[in-house]
C-alpha cells in the first residue's frame, strides 16, 4: 500500500520552536557569549601554537557558526514561505546584522591562518582531519585577502549593501502577481503557476504567458536594471578592484576551487555546440507543424499528453527510482517528507522555485517545492532531493566540509532526475507519454545546459558593460544578441525577450552561479553513461563522490571518479550523448 503523502508547508520546529521562542532567545545569546570566549583565544594564534591548541579553536570555531546557521537558516526558510512577511524580513535583516558581526569578530583566525608562513601551515593542515581542506582552501584567497580592518568593513558594508539589495529585489519580484487568460477565465497567477503554462499544447496560451511574465518584468526593467548595475558594481569594486582577481569571474572560479581556463574551456564548447539544439529545435518545429520554432514554444509538449501526478503519486516514483538505484537513497530521501521538512504547498508570497537548505550537518535539510502536478514538478522533486541526498550522504563531516562546491552540487539531483525519468520511461505504456518525456529530457537539458552557459557568457558581457557605462536598455540589447547567437536560426525571438535577464535572480543573488548547472549536466551525462555500462560496479565510486561532500578539491574528487575537465573530449563527449539523443528522437 502507498504511504500518503500531504501536500503543505514546512515545520521549522527542528530548529526552533518559534520567531519569538526563548529558544531562539537563547541562541542568539549563546552566539555573544561563545563569540567572546574565542576573541580571548587570540594570543594562542603564533607560530609556536600547539596542534591540540589549533584543532580546539577550530572545534570552538565551528560551534559557534553551527548556531549561527540554525538562527540563520530559521529566518531566511521563514522568509521563505510567505516573502511578503514583514516580521520575517525583520528577522532575516536582523540575523544578517548579528552574523555579519560575529563574522568579524572571528576574522582574525582566518586571517592568522592565511598569512602563516607555509613551513608552519602544512603540519598543522596535515593532522586536521576532516577540516584539512577546509584550511587549505583558505589558503587559495591568501592573494586575494586584505588586511582585518578593510575585511570588517566590507563585512558590515554588505549588509546594508550588496545583501540588503538581494532581499529587495526578492520582496519586489516575488510580490508580482500574473493575469492570464487561461480557458476564458482570467486568472491571477504566481511566477511558478504562469510557467507551468509555457509547457501547455495550447500554442497562444505559451505565447500570453510569456508575454505576461516579460511585460510584468519589462515594465520594472529600468529599476531592476537599476540593482544589477549596483550589484556589478559592487562585485567589480570589491573582487577586481580590492581583492585583484584577474576577472570578475575568477573569483567565483576561486571560491569553486576550479582553475579559470576550465571553466573557459566549458563555456567554449557550449558556444561551439550551438548546432546540437539548433537541430532538436528544427526537429521539434517540424513536428509541430511549424515553420520556425518561436521562443514562446522550446517547451512545448510534441504530442497532447496532460499526464497529471498527485502528490502522493509523485513522491512515490521518485522514492522508487531512488530505491532502484540504491535502497538507502529512497531512506534518505524519506527522512526529508517524515521530519515534515518539506514546502510543496502553492501559495501567494511563498518564494518562487525551488530549492534545497542545509542548516547543519546533524540536521535533515529541507526542500522547497511549489507543487502542481506536471511531470516537470515531478522532476524538480527528484531534483532537489537529490540534493538532500547528497547533502545527508556527507553528514558525517564538519559544518565546513560537509557542503560539495557549486559545480559538483548539481551531482546527485541532476543524477536524481535522471533515475527518475528511466523509471516513468520504463513504467509508462501510451507512446505519446513517452515520446513527451523524451523530448522533455532535451528540454531539460538545453534549459540545464545551454541556456546556463549562455547565462554566463552574458554575464561576462554585462559585467563589462555596466562598468563602461552601459545604460538597462544598452544591456537589454546586448541580451537579445546572446539569444539569436544562442538560438541561430533555429527560432524566431520577440522583443519582449530582451528583459528575461532581469528575471533571472540568480545573475543578482550570486554572479555566475549559473554555469554549475552547466558544469553539473554535462559531468552528470558522463557518469551515468558509465553506470548503465558499468552496472553495480559503478554505484560505490558514485556514492564515494556524492559522500566525499567539500571535504577534498573539485578536481581530486573528479580525478577519483575517473574524470579529466581539463581535456576538450571530455566537455565535447557531452554534446555527442546529446547529439546522439536527437538522432533517437529524429528516428522516432
Amino acid at each position: 500500500m502507498t504511504k500518503a503523502y500531504t501536500q503543505k508547508a514546512w515545520s521549522l520546529t527542528d530548529l526552533f520552536p518559534a520567531a519569538d521562542s526563548q529558544e531562539l532567545k537563547a541562541a542568539i545569546k549563546e552566539l555573544e557569549t561563545r563569540a567572546a570566549a574565542l576573541e580571548t583565544k587570540r594570543p594562542l594564534l603564533t607560530d609556536k601554537i600547539s596542534q591540540q591548541e589549533f584543532l580546539s579553536l577550530i572545534n570552538e570555531l565551528e560551534t559557534l557558526y553551527r548556531i549561527g546557521h540554525r538562527v540563520a537558516n530559521y529566518a531566511e526558510l521563514w522568509f521563505a514561505m510567505d516573502t511578503q512577511n514583514q516580521v520575517a524580513l525583520g528577522l532575516v535583516a536582523r540575523t544578517e546584522q548579528l552574523l555579519s558581526e560575529i563574522q568579524n569578530r572571528t576574522l582574525f583566525f582566518s586571517l592568522w591562518w592565511k598569512d602563516l608562513a607555509d613551513g608552519i601551515a602544512a603540519p598543522l593542515m596535515a593532522n586536521a582531519g576532516d577540516y584539512r581542506y577546509w584550511l587549505e582552501e583558505m589558503r587559495h584567497f591568501k592573494p586575494h585577502t586584505l588586511t582585518e580592518p578593510e575585511e570588517k568593513i566590507i563585512n558590515t558594508k554588505n549588509v546594508t549593501g550588496v545583501s540588503a539589495l538581494n532581499t529587495l529585489y526578492d520582496s519586489f519580484t516575488n510580490r508580482y502577481v500574473f493575469k492570464v487568460e487561461v480557458a476564458g477565465e482570467v486568472k491571477e497567477l504566481t511566477r511558478g503557476e504562469l510557467m507551468s503554462l509555457v509547457r501547455s499544447d495550447d500554442p497562444d496560451l505559451r505565447a500570453r504567458a510569456y508575454q505576461e511574465l516579460y511585460k510584468v518584468y519589462g515594465d520594472d526593467a529600468p529599476i531592476l536594471g537599476q540593482m544589477y548595475q549596483t550589484i556589478v558594481r559592487d562585485w567589480r569594486n570589491e573582487e577586481v578592484t580590492l581583492r585583484h582577481h584577474k576577472t570578475p569571474i575568477s573569483a567565483r572560479n576561486l571560491a569553486n576551487d576550479l582553475p579559470d581556463e576550465v571553466i573557459d574551456l566549458l563555456l567554449e564548447t557550449c558556444r561551439r555546440n550551438t548546432s546540437v539544439f539548433e537541430r532538436f529545435f528544427k526537429l521539434k518545429a517540424r513536428l509541430l507543424g511549424v515553420e520556425k520554432l518561436r521562443r514562446y514554444d522550446i517547451y512545448a509538449p510534441v504530442a497532447k499528453a496532460d499526464k497529471d501526478y498527485d502528490y502522493t503519486k509523485a513522491a512515490a516514483k521518485v522514492l522508487e527510482s531512488f530505491s532502484q538505484f540504491d535502497e538507502r537513497f529512497a531512506q534518505l530521501a524519506e527522512r526529508v517528507f517524515a521530519e515534515d521538512h518539506l514546502d510543496a504547498e502553492v501559495r501567494k508570497g511563498k518564494q518562487g522555485g525551488a530549492f534545497c537548505a542545509t542548516a547543519t550537518p546533524d540536521l535533515t535539510p529541507w526542500v522547497l517545492l511549489n507543487y502542481q502536478g506536471k511531470t516537470d514538478d515531478v522532476a524538480t522533486m527528484a531534483h532537489e532531493l537529490g540534493h538532500a541526498i547528497h547533502s545527508m550522504l556527507a553528514e558525517h563531516h564538519s559544518l565546513f566540509t560537509q557542503h560539495a562546491n557549486l559545480p559538483l552540487a548539481e551531482t546527485a539531483s541532476t543524477f536524481g532526475e535522471m533515475m527518475l525519468v528511466d523509471r516513468l520511461l520504463a513504467e509508462e505504456p501510451d507512446e505519446k507519454v513517452r515520446r513527451d518525456l523524451l523530448f522533455k529530457q532535451m528540454d531539460d537539458a538545453y534549459a540545464t545546459i545551454q541556456r546556463q552557459a549562455f547565462f554566463a557568457l552574458f554575464e561576462k558581457q554585462a559585467h563589462q558593460m555596466v562598468i563602461d557605462g552601459a545604460s538597462v536598455d544598452e544591456i537589454s540589447a546586448a541580451y537579445m544578441e546572446n539569444l539569436k547567437t544562442q538560438f541561430g536560426d533555429a527560432v524566431e525571438v520577440a522583443d519582449e525577450f530582451r528583459y528575461e535577464w532581469v528575471s533571472i535572480p540568480h545573475i543578482y543573488g550570486v554572479p555566475f552561479y549559473v554555469y554549475a548547472y552547466t558544469f553539473g549536466q554535462l559531468l552528470v551525462l558522463s557518469l551515468y553513461k558509465q553506470y548503465k555500462a558499468e552496472g553495480e560496479s559503478f554505484k560505490p565510486r558514485y556514492i564515494q563522490l556524492l559522500s566525499a561532500g567539500g571535504s577534498e578539491s573539485p578536481m581530486k574528487i573528479l580525478a577519483d571518479a575517473g574524470v579529466d575537465v581539463r581535456q576538450p573530449a571530455f566537455w565535447q563527449g557531452g554534446f555527442d550523448v546529446l547529439s546522439e539523443m536527437v538522432d533517437k528522437l529524429e528516428k522516432m
